[in-house]
């Protein structure tokens, strides 16, 4: 058993050298403090996006119904299941239309990264088929067993806050929390699909597209450090 020793906001594995917590935390407008991590040339926030409104106070507007948020072509967040209980933990689910907003949705000074910042990471984490192991919460306080090769090696602290679903005849309904970590990133894909990044509880696996990338969908945030 590695010694604990408290860093910052959070504990540290004082055998994981390249993990490196950043004492100064970061606060959104709406007032949520965030903790961050350096991995490789990079800064993350360890917590998944919970604000609503952007920079400059301007409100995302709350879809709370499954049959309006099937139909957006604009921005939105919701909390899963509509209950605000989840947010603590896992944050708030977007649609990409409030990702690429011009506003901005990240905290002042960070973005939600690129397909390629998110490259960049899964090639430092040893390529895509570890990463995800690396980067998931351990155990099953939050995710569903079995939850194999999660160590949060790199103070990530992934977690499966699920999705919001649109397609076919399953209209705007929550699904996977304890299961998926689903992660936008900036980067366009087509009229209808933008990039992503998921983590899920039976592997070790960072994928990227193997769930729908369809904009309309509902999915966590994570910010990254502007250079």
């Amino acid at each position: 058993m590695y010694p604990l020793v408290a860093v910052g906001f959070v504990l540290v594995l004082a055998s994981n050298k390249d993990k490196d917590y950043n004492s100064n935390s970061v606060t959104d407008v709406d007032g949520n403090i965030y903790t961050t991590v350096t991995i490789g040339t990079q800064v993350w926030l360890v917590e998944n996006l919970k604000v609503t409104k952007y920079r400059n106070g301007d409100p995302i507007p709350n879809v709370t119904d499954n049959n309006s948020w099937n139909e957006l072509t604009t921005d939105a967040y919701c909390n899963y299941d509509n209950d605000a209980s989840n947010v603590s933990v896992y944050g708030r689910l977007y649609n990409w239309y409030a990702v690429n907003d011009s506003r901005e949705i990240a905290p002042r000074g960070w973005h939600v990264p690129s397909d390629e910042e998110w490259a960049i990471l899964e090639t430092y984490l040893g390529g895509n088929n570890v990463a995800g192991g690396k980067m998931k919460e351990p155990g099953t306080t939050h995710w569903i067993s079995p939850n194999p090769v999660a160590d949060n090696y790199c103070g990530f602290n992934g977690l499966p806050g699920g999705i919001r679903t649109s397609y076919e005849n399953i209209i705007g309904e929550f699904a996977y929390i304890g299961q998926i970590g689903a992660f936008w990133s900036s980067t366009n894909r087509s009229e209808s699909e933008a990039w992503m990044r998921f983590l899920t509880n039976y592997d070790k696996v960072l994928s990227k597209g193997e769930l729908p990338t369809y904009k309309i969908y509902g999915y966590s945030v994570r910010c990254i450090k502007d250079k």
